[in-house]
């Protein structure tokens, strides 16, 4: 999960946007410059391409996601696509590679505010305000990838949200007979569970970014009436009531011992065999929390074992974090038919071959006409569906993204108070707050 690096990215990405801002302001003849309102014209997907080469940046968790989209646009219209992987951490590699003047027509990345924001979307990345595309997608998807009201990201497939997964039979053995309504409906069955000798949670601290979900859960009320957004103003703090009171809750989860023994060690990868096994009852994670326990466990039997409900502190609102694998961006380059060729390649993917890259890739579709394939989890589905009504993270809508989860995760190891968890999160927004100009800081 890259997002848990994003203190450090963004950091960099602070510098190589500022740098690649200045890259533009020099070169007069690029579209970046051009002043007054521009006209986008969308081509046809299947035009002739001969000649075009376009650059495609991927990471190394995206690699191979395009492969089949690649050969078949090459196919039809003649283009040339070269895709450069960059290696680990892609959040920070990328932005430095760009502050060198390097710049690629087309990237993948993760479509949230704070991450587009740090590629200076308003100069340097073409908007895709009217892409034939968007009217087709989900609702839930039309309101994503947003930057000052307007579209910088080409969404391709669902966005996580978080959630808790449950093993079915360790429910029933505590005598659990329906999914909590509401976070205290939570803590009580976990107490149940706990009862019977098996640990309600799976925490996996030992990788640290897991942490970060229980307060962001207990904060989706909070996140739809605007919490992210006054943190992002500087009108609400980390330290103050709200946040602060959803960190001391997973504190005390944690010292009521309603996780694995093993939390402070444990890994992400162990939580689903965990899961499976019923060694746990529950993890709260995101929707790709399913591809790993797909790769030990077959669809059959994860619709038969496992079970999935969104939760929140006053009822069942699920969370949204976009990630780096569900869209990507197409910068602004200077060459005309660069671009256009870049626009038109979204273009192919997301209608032309839409419905063989959703069977290809075994996801569920963001275009209602597009079936899902068969072989996707119920737990997926669910989860997709939930994406309707669901709050925005941390992740999507603050804007800039601390180191949150680190200091979560000294907290479950005992070197931390909620109180400086929060403080020294606090410090940090306010310092990429700074670095990116944003108003209040």
């Amino acid at each position: 999960m890259k997002t848990r690096r994003l203190f450090r990215a963004a950091a960099a990405a602070t510098c190589g946007a500022l740098l690649l801002a200045g890259c533009s302001a020099g070169n007069p003849g690029t579209s970046s410059a051009t002043a007054g309102p521009v006209t986008t014209t969308w081509p046809d997907p299947g035009a002739g391409l001969q000649g075009v080469t376009l650059t495609l940046w991927m990471s190394t968790q995206t690699a191979a996601m395009a492969d089949n989209v690649i050969k078949a646009f090459e196919a039809k219209t003649g283009a040339k696509i070269n895709k450069v992987v960059i290696p680990d951490v892609y959040e920070t590699n990328a932005p430095t590679k760009l502050a060198t003047g390097a710049k690629p027509d087309l990237a993948t990345w993760q479509p949230t505010g704070s991450m587009l924001s740090l590629l200076k979307p308003a100069t340097d990345l073409q908007s895709l305000d009217g892409a034939p595309w968007l009217a087709k997608q989900t609702p839930a998807i039309q309101k994503l990838g947003l930057v000052n009201g307007h579209h910088y990201a080409a969404f391709v497939n669902v966005p996580s949200v978080l959630g808790v997964f449950y093993n079915k039979s360790v429910f029933q053995k505590a005598g659990i007979t329906s999914t909590p309504k509401n976070f205290n409906e939570l803590l009580s069955d976990a107490q149940k569970i706990k009862a019977k000798g098996v640990a309600p949670f799976f925490g996996a601290a030992g990788d640290q970014w897991p942490t970060q979900w229980w307060p962001q859960v207990l904060l989706a009320e909070a996140s739809k009436k605007g919490l992210w957004e006054r943190v992002s103003q500087n009108k609400e703090k980390f330290t103050d009531p709200e946040i602060l009171g959803a960190v001391r809750q997973f504190q005390d989860m944690v010292k009521q011992g309603l996780f694995n023994k093993d939390d402070k060690t444990s890994k992400y990868t162990e939580s689903g065999p965990a899961l499976l096994k019923g060694e746990a009852a529950m993890v709260l994670q995101l929707t790709s929390f399913a591809s790993l326990m797909q790769s030990t466990a077959d669809t059959a039997t994860i619709d038969r074992e496992i079970g999935w409900f969104p939760i929140s502190k006053d009822g069942n609102i699920a969370t949204s974090v976009p990630g780096g694998d569900n869209a990507l961006v197409a910068f602004k380059t200077g060459d005309p038919k660069r671009e256009s060729g870049a626009r038109q390649f979204l273009r192919f993917w997301l209608e032309t071959y839409y419905p063989d890259y959703v069977k290809s890739a075994g996801t569920v579709s963001i275009e209602p006409t597009v079936p899902a394939p068969a072989g996707v989890p119920e737990v997926v589905k669910q989860a997709s569906a939930a994406l309707d009504d669901a709050a925005g993270s941390m992740q999507q809508n603050a804007a800039v993204n601390p180191d949150f989860y680190v200091n979560l995760a000294n907290m479950v190891n005992g070197t931390m108070t909620p109180e400086q968890v929060t403080s020294t999160t606090q410090s940090q927004f306010a310092q990429l707050a700074q670095a990116l100009g944003i108003q209040g800081f």
